[in-house]
C-alpha cells in the first residue's frame, strides 16, 4: 500500500519518483507526516524515503487549542520489510497472561498464609480489634518506608482525594474488623463460606438503594449462593452467634466499600498499589480509637503475657506474620484490579475463598461434616455463576 496523504492545498506524495517535489515538500512532509525515528540508533537501517511506505497505523487527535487543520499521526514501514516496525511499549498477550498468572498464585498464596497466622493469633490473643490495628499500621508503615526511599513512587493526592477516600475508608475499616471478629469465633473455613455470600448482598443493596436492575439470570445465581450458605450455616458443629454476624457485616461492609469506590474514584491517576496504601492509612486513624475504647491498653497487656507464656517467642513472629501478609495480598490484590476485567478478579476471587478453605480445614482439623461441605461447595458454585451471569 502507498502512503499518500493529502491535507490542505499541499499533496505531499512519498513514491520515490519526483526528487525535486520531495525537497521542497519536505518541510510539509515532516510537519503533517509524523513517522518513527530510526535515527536514534544508527545500528539500525534507516528509513527510506526513495521506497513505498506500508501505512501499519493511522492515528487523528485533536489539540487543545482550536486549529484550523487536523494533525494526522502516521506510522509506517517500508515496502521491502517483512514486518511492521515494533511499537515500543507494547506488550506481547503471552507476557501479559503470565503476568496476570503471577498476581493471582502470589494472591492466592499471600491470602493462605494470612488467613493461617491470623487464626493462630486470635486463638492465643482473642483480641481482633487490635489484630486489626495492627494490621493497617503495618501497612502503612511499610509503604511509608518504600515511599521515603523511592521504592514506589509517591501518590500525588489532595483534599479532595482524601475525601473521596473517607467513606470507602470507613467501609473497609468496618469490613475488616468484622471479618476479624468472626474468624475469633468461628473456624476460618466456615467465615469464608459466609463471606462468598458477598454478591448476594451487592445485589440487594444496588437493586434496593441504588435502583439499580438485572437480568434474570443474575437474580437466579443467587439462589445457589443463600440457599449454600444457609446450609453451611445450620450444619457447622461449632456455631457461633457473633461469628456469623461478624461475616454477615463484613460482607455489608464490603459491598459499601465497592460502591464509594468506583463513585469517588473515578478520573483519580492513582495506581493500584498507592491506593491501597492510603486506604490503609486513612482506615487506621479511624480504627485506632475504636479499638482503645473498646479493647484497651490494660486487656491488651494481660493478653500478651498469656499469649506470651503459652506460645513463647514465636507468639511475635505470628503476630508479625499476620500483619505483613494481611497488607501484602490485599496489596496484590488491587494491583491486580489494574490489569484485569472486573470479571477476571470475581473468578480469581472465588478460586481464592477455595484455596482459603481447604488448606484452613487441612491445617486446622477443622471438622467437617458432608452436608456442610455440600453448603459450602453450593455457596462457592453460586458465586461463580453469580460472576458470569453478571457480565
Amino acid at each position: 500500500m502507498i502512503c499518500s496523504i493529502k491535507q490542505s492545498t499541499i499533496t505531499p506524495t512519498i513514491n520515490g519518483s519526483d526528487t525535486t517535489s520531495r525537497r521542497k515538500n519536505m518541510s510539509a512532509i515532516q510537519r503533517y507526516l509524523i513517522l518513527p525515528s530510526l535515527n536514534a540508533n544508527k545500528s539500525k537501517p534507516v528509513l527510506s524515503v526513495s521506497k513505498p511506505l506500508h501505512v501499519s497505523k493511522v492515528e487523528s487527535f485533536a489539540l487543545s487549542k482550536p486549529q484550523k487543520r487536523t494533525l494526522i499521526t502516521c506510522k509506517a514501514y517500508e515496502a521491502d520489510r517483512s514486518e511492521p516496525i515494533e511499537v515500543s511499549g507494547v506488550k506481547p498477550d503471552a507476557a501479559k497472561k503470565v503476568k496476570i498468572g503471577i498476581y493471582f498464585a502470589t494472591w492466592w498464596a499471600l491470602n493462605v498464609v494470612f488467613n493461617i497466622y491470623n487464626k493462630k493469633v486470635l486463638n492465643a490473643f482473642p483480641y481482633p480489634w487490635l489484630t486489626s490495628t495492627l494490621s493497617l499500621a503495618c501497612g502503612s508503615l511499610m509503604m511509608m518506608i518504600s515511599w521515603a526511599t523511592r521504592i514506589a513512587e509517591t501518590p500525588s493526592t489532595d483534599f479532595e482525594f482524601w475525601k473521596t477516600l473517607f467513606p470507602v475508608a470507613v467501609a473497609h475499616t468496618i469490613g475488616h474488623v468484622a471479618a476479624t471478629v468472626s474468624m475469633s469465633k468461628v473456624a476460618v473455613s466456615f467465615t469464608h463460606i459466609i463471606k462468598s455470600g458477598e454478591p448476594a448482598f451487592s445485589v440487594l443493596v444496588s437493586r434496593f438503594i441504588l435502583g439499580e436492575t438485572f437480568p434474570p439470570s443474575v437474580y437466579m445465581s443467587l439462589v445457589p449462593i443463600i440457599g449454600g450458605c444457609a446450609l453451611a450455616a445450620v450444619t457447622e458443629l461449632n456455631f457461633n452467634m457473633i461469628g456469623f454476624m461478624g461475616a454477615m457485616i463484613s460482607n455489608l461492609a464490603f459491598v459499601f466499600r465497592n460502591i464509594f469506590s468506583k463513585r469517588g474514584m473515578k478520573g483519580k491517576s492513582v495506581s493500584g498499589m498507592n491506593y491501597y496504601a492510603c486506604l490503609s492509612i486513612l482506615s487506621l486513624f479511624i480504627l485506632t480509637p475504636f479499638a482503645i475504647a473498646v479493647e484497651g491498653p490494660q486487656m491488651w497487656a494481660a493478653g500478651w503475657q498469656t499469649a506470651l507464656s503459652q506460645i513463647g517467642p514465636n507468639f511475635i513472629w505470628w503476630l508479625a506474620a499476620q500483619s505483613v501478609f494481611y497488607h501484602l495480598y490485599n496489596q496484590v490484590s488491587y494491583m491486580s484490579l489494574d490489569e484485569i476485567s472486573p470479571l477476571t478478579f470475581s473468578i480469581g476471587n472465588t478460586m481464592k475463598r477455595i484455596s482459603v478453605i481447604v488448606s484452613s480445614i487441612i491445617i486446622f482439623h477443622t471438622p467437617v461434616q458432608p452436608v456442610n461441605a455440600l453448603g459450602a461447595a453450593i455457596a462457592v458454585l453460586g458465586t461463580f455463576l453469580y460472576s458470569q451471569a453478571k457480565q
